[in-house]
C-alpha cells in the first residue's frame, strides 16, 4: 500500500489522543450529572399513574391542568402530553398510582365534561423495576451477541472496541437527556437499542475496510505501517458515514419537529445516537483498535521463544 497521500487525506490517528481526552472528559462530566441532576424518569421506570383524555375540539396543556384541578381533590399532573392532529388527546402523567376512588372521580368528571371516559394506565413499582431490569438485560444481551459475532467475524480486538464505542454511544445518550431532562420512558429505551444497531453497522463497515487494508499492506511491523491502514480506511469510508447519517439525520429532524409531542423525545434520542454513533465509529472504535492490536503485536514480539532443545549446546 502506498504511503503517499492527496489533499483531502484526513490524519485522524494523528489526533487519536484528543478524541479519547474529550471522550474521557464527557465521561466525567456524564458521571457528575448522572449523580447530581440524574435522570427524569418516566412512568414506565417508577411508579405512577398515566390518564389519557380526549374531546372533540383541542386541548391546551393549561386547560388540562385547570380540569384535573377541578376533578373532585384538586390533581396536578406531574406532566402533561398533547397529541392528535389538533391535540384532541391529552396524556397526564402522575408520579404515585392513583387509587381506584381517585381514578373513579377522574373518569366521572371527565365523562360529565367532555362525554369519553378517560383511560387510565398504571404502573406499579415492581413492573417499573421489571422494566428497567429488562432494559438492562437487553442492551447486555445485545452487547455479548455483538462481541460474539465481530470476533468470529474479524478478532477479538474488533469485538472489544466495538462494545466501547457501543458503551459511549449508549452512555452519550443517557447524559444529554440527564443535561436537558426529557423523560426517560419505553420509547427511550428503543431509541438506545436502534442506535445500537446503526452505530455496529457503521463499526463494521471500518472494520471490513480496515481488514482489507490489511490484507493488502505490504509489512505492518510498525506503529505508523498500522495508523496508516487506518486512517485509509476511515478516509475510505468517511463520505459513506457522512451520507448514511445525513439521511437518518433528516428522518429523525422531521419525526422530532413534526411528529408531536408523544414521540418527540424518542426522535432526540435517535438525533443525539447517531451524532454519537458516527463519532464514535470514525474517532473512537478504529483508534481503540490501533492501540489494543499494536500492544497486542508488541507482546507477541517480545514474548520470549521456548529454546528448543536441539539447539541447546551439550554442557562440557
Amino acid at each position: 500500500m502506498n504511503h503517499n497521500t492527496n489533499k483531502r487525506f484526513i490524519p485522524f490517528v494523528k489526533h487519536r489522543n484528543k478524541f479519547f481526552l474529550f471522550s474521557a472528559i464527557f465521561a466525567l462530566v456524564g458521571v457528575i450529572l448522572l449523580f447530581t441532576a440524574g435522570l427524569n424518569l418516566g412512568i414506565d421506570f417508577q411508579s405512577g399513574s398515566k390518564v389519557e383524555v380526549m374531546t372533540d375540539d383541542s386541548f391546551t396543556a393549561e386547560q388540562v391542568n385547570e380540569d384535573f384541578s377541578q376533578a373532585g381533590s384538586g390533581y396536578e399532573p406531574d406532566e402533561i402530553t398533547l397529541a392528535g392532529d389538533s391535540n384532541e388527546m391529552a396524556h397526564a402523567s402522575f408520579v404515585g398510582t392513583l387509587g381506584q376512588e381517585e381514578i373513579a372521580e377522574i373518569q366521572t368528571y371527565f365523562i360529565d365534561k367532555y362525554g369519553q371516559e378517560p383511560s387510565v394506565s398504571t404502573v406499579s413499582p415492581q413492573v417499573g423495576q421489571e422494566l428497567a431490569q429488562n432494559a438492562l438485560v437487553s442492551v447486555l444481551i445485545a452487547s455479548v451477541g455483538i462481541i460474539l459475532y465481530v470476533t468470529i467475524r474479524f478478532e477479538f480486538w474488533y469485538g472489544v472496541a466495538s462494545i466501547a464505542a457501543l458503551v459511549h454511544d449508549a452512555f452519550f445518550i443517557i447524559v444529554v437527556f440527564s443535561i436537558v431532562q426529557f423523560e426517560v420512558n419505553v420509547p427511550f429505551i428503543a431509541a438506545v437499542l436502534t442506535i445500537v444497531g446503526y452505530s455496529i453497522n457503521d463499526t463494521i463497515v471500518t472494520f471490513d475496510r480496515i481488514r482489507e487494508n490489511m490484507r493488502e499492506q505490504e509489512e505492518t511491523e510498525t506503529f505508523e505501517d498500522l495508523a496508516h491502514v487506518v486512517d485509509v480506511s476511515l478516509n475510505q469510508t468517511l463520505a459513506r458515514s457522512i451520507n448514511t447519517v445525513l439521511t437518518v439525520v433528516f428522518a429523525a429532524g422531521a419525526i422530532f419537529f413534526l411528529g408531536g409531542e408523544a414521540i418527540r423525545s424518542f426522535a432526540f434520542a435517535l438525533l443525539i445516537g447517531l451524532i454519537a454513533g458516527t463519532y464514535s465509529s470514525l474517532f473512537l472504535a478504529s483508534q481503540l483498535w490501533l492501540s489494543w492490536k499494536w500492544k497486542s503485536l508488541q507482546r507477541q514480539k517480545n514474548k520470549p521463544k521456548e529454546n528448543d532443545p536441539e539447539d541447546l549446546e551439550p554442557e562440557v
